[in-house]
């Protein structure tokens, strides 16, 4: 498939599988034997690990990621991603907080036939459970 085919198939995936929550495009979005390199605590591989994994971020989280940049050659495409999110249900065992955090990703995608067969993802996750209040904020040091 061309480059510019694997570029919107990627961003389909951010903006309606994530920001919309339609997963039944999964279907077509990714390949049956999809592999997530870097998967949450409990995912499955496979299409059905990819759908988990989306249901639980959709349960813990309203999500609205910004796509900033794609970048692609090949069979790869690599997205920088803003995540604006407001979490509403337990993540990672924290309970729902009502809090609205900013966290920043890059994943890089290996596409098959214009569908999504890898990803490795990397998300500023520290950062998030900070502004959730997960661990004690910083003091500013004393004179």
């Amino acid at each position: 498939m061309s480059i510019e085919t694997n570029k919107a198939t990627v961003r389909r995936y951010y903006q309606e599988v994530k920001n919309q929550g339609n997963l039944a495009l999964l279907e077509e979005l990714a390949t049956p034997d999809y592999v997530e390199h870097n998967p949450i605590l409990g995912q499955e591989q496979g299409l059905a690990g990819l759908r988990q994994r989306d249901e639980i971020m959709a349960r813990a989280f309203r999500l609205d990621i910004t796509v900033e940049d794609v970048i692609a050659a090949g069979d790869r495409v690599v997205v920088r991603f803003t995540n604006h999110v407001l979490h509403q249900g337990t993540f990672m065992g924290l309970p729902a907080t009502g809090k609205s955090a900013t966290v920043q990703g890059i994943a890089f995608h290996r596409l098959q036939g214009s569908r999504i067969a890898e990803r490795w993802i990397l998300i500023d996750n520290f950062s998030l459970l900070m502004q959730l209040g997960a661990f004690p904020q910083p003091s500013a040091p004393r004179n």
